[in-house]
């Protein structure tokens, strides 16, 4: 499957600079030749597979990175609980939120099951820290793991039921995803919140025991929820997205549930979903190999609190500064080069905010050397701010270079004595090619809720995250991980 991608690399790279966009970013092939006719039924047999699908039929290696997903998105959920975005929005809908039915992680207000996995999905997705599907830039989890653990506080769901819901949801949203990239994502969509709706109604139709016609009905009324476009990036809308993709999921659901109809080809027919969305339409990526080719398997996770973009030049920036034990005014400039995505989703020179932070290629490089991390710590308003910070940005000089992909950079720092230190990144860690270890998980978790749930329940949380198919009640998760 690696090899496979990284021949999708190159043929991204090679696409002319005037067309280069997000496209290019983690993996599409050339440009779609004139749309083939489509299979029939393809809203009704992923529903047909969603329906049949058991735990049983997951492989072991499905089941671990499902896993470790959710041990990821627990960790970032506490961990942007917070934030000013979330205060907001608790603030905000706390007045017409209905029955007290589930946690809102790392707070202690609760809220009914749509505004609360609404909120845990801003939650977790406002650090920009989350879970990655590079083939389409979709952060998977948000939109999925925020509907059904909530849904799990009103009706019990064991834990094995659970992961393979978590597991299917992220199939769904990550296969139709795939049909439609990259052309979806480049006219302006975020697709984390496009194609999410459709994660998001599986799993909860899952959990439901949806049959087959009501969850080609679930699927429709997802289809009809498209939500988030790229202008957001850099506001708390971004964050809007993957929380309202989880909320609209389980209105769909629920809906299909009591028999709420829809058209039974909302994904393919002429004007759904994907003909009106998008000018590529591979259905084959929706149903080839359904049971057999785990997208699942390919997720990701971020070591670094911004966009997936900027990964390689922090981590090139941070590992020069380690090993030559560097200060900010030992540096004449720093140069790098880099694919045109770069600079197009992170080209901010002047950011002002921290969440503007997070898509400035010149801050990030700027606070990986001097603070030697790219946490949620150096993507806050104070780092954003800060002098030396400011001052050493001035000096960092992106520069299109081609033959570069989106996933590498060739980054040097010049010194004021002369000295010139080159690192070069083609594939960075948290990429699928040097992925994150559970330990090194666990820290990113531990990071993240220290100060917010205590030392001891952090310890017991991700207990919990790594024996999930143990559970008696996979809810246990998110009661555990509440302010006290």
């Amino acid at each position: 499957m690696q090899t496979d991608r990284r021949t999708l690399l190159q043929a991204a790279a090679a696409l002319p600079l005037a067309t280069a966009g997000a496209s290019a970013a983690f993996a599409q092939a050339p440009a779609a030749a004139p749309a083939a006719a489509p299979p029939k039924e393809v809203t009704r047999a992923l529903a047909h597979y969603l329906v049949t699908a058991s735990y049983d039929d997951l492989p072991a290696n499905v089941r671990k990175e499902g896993v470790r997903t959710l041990l990821n998105w627990v960790g970032v959920a506490i961990g942007g609980s917070h934030h000013e975005t979330v205060d907001i929005a608790v603030s905000a809908l706390g007045p017409f939120s209905g029955p007290q039915q589930a946690s809102l992680f790392g707070r202690r207000e609760r809220f009914d099951i749509m505004n609360a996995a609404f909120i845990n999905g801003v939650s977790s997705h406002i650090f920009d820290y989350d879970d990655t599907h590079l083939k389409t830039i979709i952060h998977p989890a948000g939109p999925v793991a925020s509907a059904i653990l909530a849904l799990a506080e009103m009706q019990p769901v064991s834990g094995k039921e659970f992961l393979n819901a978590l597991v299917l949801g992220v199939e769904t949203e990550c296969r139709i995803g795939n049909a439609v990239y990259p052309n979806h994502y480049d006219v302006g969509w975020h697709i984390t919140g496009t194609a999410g709706v459709f994660g998001s109604a599986a799993a909860v139709g899952k959990l439901l025991k949806l049959n087959e016609q009501q969850m080609t009905w679930a699927l429709g009324l997802a289809a009809s929820q498209p939500v988030g476009l790229r202008e957001s990036f850099g506001s708390m809308n971004k964050s809007f997205n993957p929380g309202r993709a989880a909320s609209s999921g389980i209105f769909a659901a629920i809906l299909a549930s009591k028999n709420f109809t829809s058209s039974d080809a909302m994904i393919e027919a002429k004007r759904g979903w994907a003909n009106t969305i998008s000018t590529k339409q591979d259905y084959n990526e929706i149903l080839g190999d359904l049971g057999k080719r785990y997208e699942a398997a390919l997720n990701t996770y971020k070591p670094f609190a911004c966009g997936i973009v900027l990964h390689p030049a922090i981590d090139a920036a941070i590992q020069l500064r380690n090993e030559n034990k560097l200060a900010a005014d030992q540096i004449e400039r720093v140069d790098l080069k880099v694919h045109p995505l770069v600079l197009e989703l992170t080209g901010k020179k002047t950011p002002k905010l921290g969440l503007e932070g997070k898509f400035s290629v010149y801050h990030a490089v700027a606070v990986a050397i001097i603070e030697g991390a790219g946490g949620e710590k150096q993507f806050s308003d104070r780092a954003v701010t800060d002098a030396s910070v400011v001052a050493l940005r001035g000096k960092v000089n992106p520069v299109i270079t081609p033959g570069i992909k989106p996933e590498q950079v060739d980054l040097t720092i010049v010194l004021k004595d002369g000295r010139k230190l080159n690192r070069y990144i083609e594939h960075a860690i948290g990429s699928v090619e040097v992925p994150m270890t559970d330990k090194q998980l666990e820290t990113k978790f531990s990071d993240l809720a220290d100060g917010i749930i205590p030392a001891a329940t952090i310890r017991r949380v991700m207990d919990a995250c790594w024996g999930v198919e143990n559970l008696p009640n996979a809810a246990e998760i998110a009661k555990m991980s509440v302010a006290v």
